[in-house]
């Protein structure tokens, strides 16, 4: 029987969460897996060295090489979670359950900078820290957050809308207000007010705080660049990915 590459990641990952839970044992992953359980396939992964079985007490674990590849897989998933629950406000889960099949690190690395790397997904569950994460704790972060959190005065690059409402997300868009541009705060009471392309609009702080921008601080602005945004069309087509 061949076995496809997102069946092995299947068990890999919910290896993982009882790994998390403190749990070894080969019943209660096959109690977590149910018609999907498979000892063949166990015994594949442990050939491959993906994972540790002990037969005498009936045990299953992560090696050394099978821990990050699943760590991976989660990362990729929660990163997911969290980028659909931020960005769009729709059913997470669903939209995320194949994600981590069909991305790269890198991209994963990208979307985890996008959002600031969270370090929490939807559900409260840890995200598994990566490598930008960890360069992130020796520059100052420019993570993506609500314009609503500038400073009059202070500038930042738009990264996406998050907004649930079409009316207000066109509203925004006919105002010129897209990825990739930059806007400076001007005013923040009793209404915002903020230049974008050389107009002066006032927003109110609804409108505000959906729009989410890279703060530009000065000091880390030549040590690094933030990779370049992402649509909601671009994020929409590649999770409707067969």
């Amino acid at each position: 029987m061949k076995r496809t590459r997102i069946q092995e990641d299947e068990v890999l990952e919910r290896l993982w969460h009882l790994r998390e839970d403190g749990e070894t044992k080969v019943a209660t992953l096959a109690e977590h897996l149910g018609a999907e359980f498979d000892p063949a396939l166990l015994l594949h992964l442990a050939d491959g060295r993906w994972i540790y079985l002990w037969e005498d007490d009936q045990r299953v674990e992560l090696t050394a090489r099978g821990l990050p590849r699943a760590q991976q897989l989660i990362r990729a998933h929660r990163l997911g979670e969290r980028l659909i629950h931020d960005a769009f406000g729709g059913d997470f889960e669903t939209g995320a359950c194949e994600f981590e099949h069909i991305v790269t690190a890198e991209l994963v690395d990208a979307i985890c900078t996008l959002l600031g790397h969270p370090r929490e997904c939807p559900h409260g569950s840890p995200i598994p820290e990566g490598a930008c994460c960890r360069r992130a704790e020796r520059v100052v972060q420019s993570p993506a957050v609500p314009l609503t959190e500038l400073e009059v005065g202070q500038s930042g690059r738009v990264v996406y809308v998050r907004c649930a409402d079409d009316s207000l997300l066109h509203k925004i868009e006919g105002l010129q207000i897209r990825p990739g541009v930059t806007v400076s705060l001007h005013q923040r009471y009793p209404t915002f007010v903020i230049e974008c392309q050389g107009a002066s609009i006032a927003l109110s702080e609804e409108v505000a705080a959906a729009i989410r921008v890279w703060h530009a601080h000065p000091a880390s602005a030549a040590e690094e660049t933030p990779p370049p945004p992402v649509t909601r069309d671009w994020i929409s087509r590649l999770l409707r990915r067969p």
